[in-house]
């Protein structure tokens, strides 16, 4: 006959799993809430009206519920899902040129940051009541113009070729890749480009005339397989977030000093991820307990 047990241990373990099938039947439920709509007023869900909605739930469950699936209600977050039906051959493609660059030619990832914008704020700093000191800008602004910066980044070395346009059409792409072939003279160059319509054509009669440039493209809404956009992003937080500039001239010139400054000590972005993968986005909150 089976063997059953009795007594504290039988006990606890039913009171273990009993807790165990409250737990999950909770979590589910403030899962599937969160698909619902908020109450009338509300844009979205935050733990007090949840656990009013649920009535029978705390607060604190719901924010371990929170926890657990590293979700956050106040918090707002913008990305790009790729929805290219090429993603798998375009991908390896590129990172295919990321970990194993052609030996006798170079890898420049190329892309535009349009319509910079040249403010002037007043800057400065005050004193609190306290002792502390606090440096800032105000709030108000006065524009003075846009630039439109080409950039090229050497995968190899992290060297950058940056071009200055008021506009971002077709002639100014072709004039900065003229720039780049001249850069480098009888090199095999392979760009990696984004999807915009400047970029790809449907009579390249550009690219004919250059055999040594071949166009590589990332699967569309990819923009962080372009390896450039990493040094935009160190260019906006060092340089323009926060910047006061009088003039688009003056703007130009502060851009061209850091690209001076980061070629003085370039060092390329290390590319580790050999295989990446499209992504689908879960539609409901409730998917997160399958």
């Amino acid at each position: 006959m089976p063997r059953i047990e009795s007594g504290p241990l039988t006990i606890i373990r039913a009171r273990e799993t009993k807790r165990r099938k409250y737990t999950s039947a909770t979590e589910e439920r403030i899962l599937k809430a969160l698909d619902e709509q908020p109450p009338a007023g509300y844009s979205r869900w935050n733990g007090r009206l949840l656990a009013q909605h649920l009535g029978e739930v705390s607060q604190h469950q719901v924010w371990r519920v929170m926890r657990k699936h590293d979700l956050h209600l106040e918090r707002r977050q913008s990305w790009c899902v790729s929805t290219d039906p090429e993603f798998s051959r375009k991908a390896a493609d590129v990172v295919g040129l990321y970990l194993n660059p052609p030996v006798n030619g170079l890898v420049l990832c190329v892309d535009e940051k349009p319509c910079i914008q040249a403010l002037e704020r007043a800057q400065g700093w005050i004193r609190l009541p306290n002792g502390r000191a606090l440096t800032g800008f105000a709030h108000e602004y006065k524009r003075h113009g846009t630039t439109t910066l080409f950039a090229a980044l050497n995968v190899a070395s992290g060297l950058v070729h940056a071009g200055h346009y008021r506009r971002r059409r077709r002639r100014e792409f072709l004039d900065f890749m003229n720039e780049l072939v001249a850069t480098y003279p009888g090199k095999e160059l392979h760009v990696v480009l984004d999807n915009l319509n400047t970029h790809k054509p449907k009579e390249d009669r550009w690219l004919k005339a250059h055999p040594n440039v071949h166009l590589h493209f990332i699967p569309t809404h990819s923009c962080w397989l372009n390896q450039v956009e990493c040094w935009f992003s160190i260019l906006s937080r060092s340089t323009l977030q926060g910047g006061n500039f009088t003039s688009v001239r003056m703007l130009i010139q502060a851009i061209k000093a850091f690209v001076a400054g980061w070629n003085q000590n370039a060092a390329p972005f290390e590319w580790t991820k050999a295989e990446v993968h499209q992504q689908q986005m879960k539609r409901y909150y409730s998917d997160l307990c399958k």
